[in-house]
């Protein structure tokens, strides 16, 4: 075994929070490692952020060209599906991904290991952290490490970015094939016929959409009264509208109760009434996706006699205050960030937390991650997008507010494109005209909430919108309606 090495700081996990974080503090001088047990670009690269687009990219130009072709003008006659071409394009795209990863990490001097880390101990007054790396042991659902110890590493301070996993329905287990989490469903050797989706969040959907394009019957399950429920209750009536539209069928306020075995394979699902599990149905089908959200990931990261502080299936940090949060765990030396201290599990956050906690570290001044404009998007199509309060938030804390709403069926840009469905919604504060909250379902919405996330951010008001020129023919312009009609001056709706 080699000789134990020493480093400013310890980074473990090299998704969106553990490379970023990496890489900052490389720029900001700090001899830094990354400690990785499986791929670099964790779930974000390798099954999650990126390669899922790819695969709905793909979906949004099979299902255009048997939709709109005719509309168009163009005949897409015969058009077929190279299922192993749909999913090798996703997965071959990841080893691009990884090498870019790597090239970052050495570019910033950081030093890269592989394998899965074990904290020994935090820090103390006479002597630093200290981590075992040993062979990995696991897959992408968790794992541990193996009992020989690679390399012995010490740090002043440690990082922990291992993000999260999917949970399992505690009586139907994945098991890769027939019952499976996103992981899986982005790996599929062949299409199946049907599948029920249990949940309806942003994960769910977008693979309800991926799949139903292709032609796979999908039977979506929520527990809730709508689908997309943390979404604003106007994107979720049309959501699911649109999405029933094109073939999907749900099943909302329903919980799914066993998912027994069905002869000649597939599953059998029995789904109740959340209110009242006296009414039940069953539904047949050949692949169940579970997609009930994620905890977070930190299985043998710990010597057990560390006893870090956990709470609701994450890691717990601690906060300075309201706005100033520390990542510091309960052992001292050690931080966390990301998925595995909880909600919002999205990539972007985990970018900005590891940043603002490295700099903070490092005794620079930031910021920090302003947690009340944190921007959400499903990229199904239409595509959905928000930022801020939604109307239920606003009126849960009796604020006062106005609404501006501009449907797309009027839009210039939507209707040359053919993608009229949809709209944008302005929640603005009365007097003042503060933007509350922005949603979007439509073309580009996930390009177009940064408009107001930048908005958000600046301080700025549905009347700076307003006087702000937009760009014509844009999708952009619909934003400049949702703000006009905020003051009863909206122009083409």
């Amino acid at each position: 075994m080699a000789e134990a090495k020493h480093y400013d700081l310890i980074i473990i996990g090299s998704g969106p929070g553990g490379y970023v974080g990496a890489i900052r503090a490389g720029q900001l001088g700090l001899k830094t490692a990354c400690v990785e047990r499986d791929k670099l670009g964790g779930v974000c690269l390798n099954w999650g952020c990126i390669p899922t687009k790819a695969l709905l990219h793909n979906a949004e130009l099979y299902q255009q060209a048997v939709t709109h072709g005719s509309d168009w003008g163009i005949n897409f006659d015969n058009v077929s599906v190279d299922w192993k071409k749909v999913i090798g394009r996703s997965r071959s795209m990841t080893s691009t991904l990884n090498n870019g990863v790597g090239y970052l990490l050495k570019k910033n001097k950081v030093d890269h290991f592989e394998g899965h880390a074990k904290i020994i101990s935090g820090k103390t007054a006479h002597s630093p952290c200290q981590i075992e790396i040993h062979e990995a042991k696991g897959d992408y659902y968790g794992g541990t490490g193996t009992g020989e110890v690679k390399q012995i590493l010490t740090a002043d301070r440690i990082i922990i970015a291992t993000g999260a996993a999917p949970k399992e329905l505690p009586f139907a287990p994945f098991n890769g094939k027939t019952i499976i989490s996103s992981y899986d469903a982005m790996n599929l050797p062949t299409q199946p016929k049907s599948m029920l989706i249990v949940g309806s969040g942003a994960i769910g959907m977008e693979f309800a959409y991926f799949y139903n394009a292709f032609g796979t019957k999908v039977t979506v399950v929520e527990i809730l009264d709508r689908i997309l429920p943390i979404e604003d209750d106007d994107v979720c009536k049309l959501a699911k509208k649109v999405f029933a539209k094109q073939g999907m069928t749900f099943h909302t306020g329903h919980t799914v109760k066993a998912v027994d075995d069905k002869s000649g394979g597939g599953h059998t699902v029995t789904i109740v009434d959340a209110k009242d599990e006296t009414k039940s149905q069953t539904i047949d089908c050949d692949v169940v996706l579970v997609a009930i959200g994620v905890g977070g990931r930190f299985d043998g990261l710990f010597d057990e006699s560390l006893g870090i502080a956990v709470e609701r299936g994450h890691i717990k940090v601690d906060y300075l205050g309201v706005d100033e949060p520390t990542y510091q765990t309960s052992l001292p030396g050690i931080y966390a960030i990301g998925d595995v201290i909880g909600p919002p599990w999205l990539a972007h956050v985990s970018s900005e937390e590891a940043a603002t906690c490295v700099e903070r570290i490092a005794g620079h001044h930031t910021l920090g991650v302003d947690y009340d404009s944190i921007p959400g998007c499903t990229y199904c199509n239409p595509q959905i997008a928000s930022i801020g309060m939604t109307e239920r938030d606003v009126k849960e804390k009796s604020i006062e507010y106005t609404v501006g709403m501009y449907q797309l069926k009027a839009h210039g840009k939507a209707i040359a494109v053919g993608a009229t469905e949809g709209f944008v919604k302005l929640i603005i504060s009365k007097p003042y005209g503060e933007i509350l909250g922005a949603h979007i379902i439509g073309e580009d919405a996930s390009e177009l909430i940064a408009e107001i996330g930048l908005a958000k951010r600046l301080e700025a008001t549905a009347e700076d919108i307003i006087s702000t020129v937009h760009a014509h023919p844009t999708m952009a312009e619909s934003i400049h309606e949702a703000a006009l009609d905020t003051e009863g001056r909206m122009i083409h709706n």
